[in-house]
């Protein structure tokens, strides 16, 4: 079973009890996304330049949005600086930087995938582990975050100087079959359950690997004596890392779009579906859709509390949140960004008919283009504007800076 609805009004390792002292920690919450991970880059950027002092003690990602978690909070500077170096390297990222694309490596592992099918099962079958090469994205990584052995060494410096409260990246364990939470922290109580565990950890280069690897399409990541994948996978309760460090409030940067129930009833493609429509479909519901219903569960759980006196709430608190996504669909704005990636993997793409669709969620998370990276920061930067007076006051900090106005 996943977490129960208890989970999101607790914290720490004592369910159902708020820890004294926590009435102001606010918590970042990073979904997955792949590469509409530019996107909150371009939100945090935004709204670090129109909120100077805000800051996020707690810090918690899964799959692209670990990647993202751990560049801040290992970051030695500001939030606005963090946030501006961070798109910086999304706005850099080509394909080639994520994953190998030149014909003879998507050749050679294609081919052990049919030869495996092929096989039957025979031991003498070729070994596959993903549908491309991610030694790229390891690459990228280490160079991203100063790490020694691995290790991302600012998360311990920042956690000393006391900039950070704790850092939280969550994986599959594909051996067990269940969501691992590490956490880096200055106090931490470990959390059990049958399908969800947290462990203490220095996070390093390794663990991040672990929560981005998309399942089937990058190889598992090794990790002690158990085999890790993407931490969206069965992760069926986002929040509740946060939840369960101690945060008062929340802010949770989604890249998924919500459309308006015209848009909603509006077919997407004529006919029979084509397998990058059924991929998208099945990475949203990974990815995208389960920060929704979380955040559902936990305002259910606030409109309950808010019905009691407090002498009968048990130690459950309200947990604030507010979620920031995008205006703009990001499966049609990736459709025009197509035509610029890498010949032979735009011809991958299309033969599983990404032009067959009017908008690509699955394409859009494999958009690794400088192009189409800038023009999320872009927008996330003008959402961040749009909302900045909201999570200010979620924040409980100063008033917004006004945005810049060319000369």
């Amino acid at each position: 079973m996943p977490e129960t609805n208890s989970d999101h009004a607790t914290a720490g390792g004592d369910p159902g009890k708020a820890p004294a002292g926590t009435d102001t920690r606010l918590a970042l919450v990073l979904s997955g996304g792949g590469a509409r991970g530019a996107y909150q880059a371009g939100v945090l950027r935004g709204l670090a330049r129109r909120i100077p002092d805000l800051r996020f003690s707690i810090i918690t990602g899964v799959s692209a949005g670990a990647i993202n978690s751990a560049f801040i909070a290992g970051h030695p500077g500001t939030l606005a600086e963090a946030a501006a170096d961070l798109s910086d390297l999304w706005a850099g990222l080509q394909v080639e930087d994520i994953f190998r694309v030149d014909t003879p490596s998507l050749a050679r592992h294609f081919t052990r995938w049919a030869t495996r099918l092929a096989s039957g099962g025979s031991a003498m079958a070729p070994a596959v582990r993903g549908l491309v090469d991610t030694v790229p994205l390891r690459g990228t990584i280490e160079r991203a975050s100063a790490n020694v052995d691995g290790e991302i060494i600012g998360i311990q410096r920042n956690l000393e100087r006391g900039s950070l409260d704790a850092l939280a990246l969550t994986a599959l364990n594909y051996s067990t079959g269940q969501t691992v939470t590490w956490v880096q922290a200055r106090r931490f109580q470990p959390w059990s359950q049958p399908r969800h565990r947290s462990f203490h950890a220095r996070i390093a280069v390794e663990h991040v690997m672990a929560s981005s690897a998309l399942p089937l399409f990058f190889p598992a990541v090794r990790l002690g004596n158990a085999w890790y994948g993407d931490g969206g996978i069965r992760l069926s309760t986002p929040l509740v890392p946060a939840l369960r460090l101690g945060a008062t409030r929340i802010l949770a940067l989604s890249p998924h779009y919500e459309p308006n129930f015209e848009e909603a009833e509006r077919p997407k493609i004529t006919g029979y579906p084509p397998p990058a429509q059924i991929l998208g479909h099945l990475m949203d519901s990974i990815f995208l859709d389960v920060v929704d219903e979380d955040v559902r569960r936990l305002e259910g759980m606030n409109r309950l509390l808010s019905r009691l006196p407090p002498e009968e709430r048990n130690g459950l608190r309200d947990v604030a949140i507010r979620v920031l996504r995008p205006s703009r669909d990001l499966g049609q704005l990736a459709a025009s960004y197509e035509p610029r990636l890498p010949t032979s993997f735009r011809y991958l793409v299309r033969s599983l008919g990404t032009r067959d669709t009017q908008t690509s969620d699955f394409l859009s998370m494999l958009m690794f283009q400088p192009d189409y990276a800038q023009r999320l920061i872009e927008l996330g930067d003008e959402d961040a504007e749009a909302r900045a007076g909201e999570i200010r006051e979620l924040a409980g900090v100063g008033t917004p800076v006004a945005p810049e106005t060319p000369d």
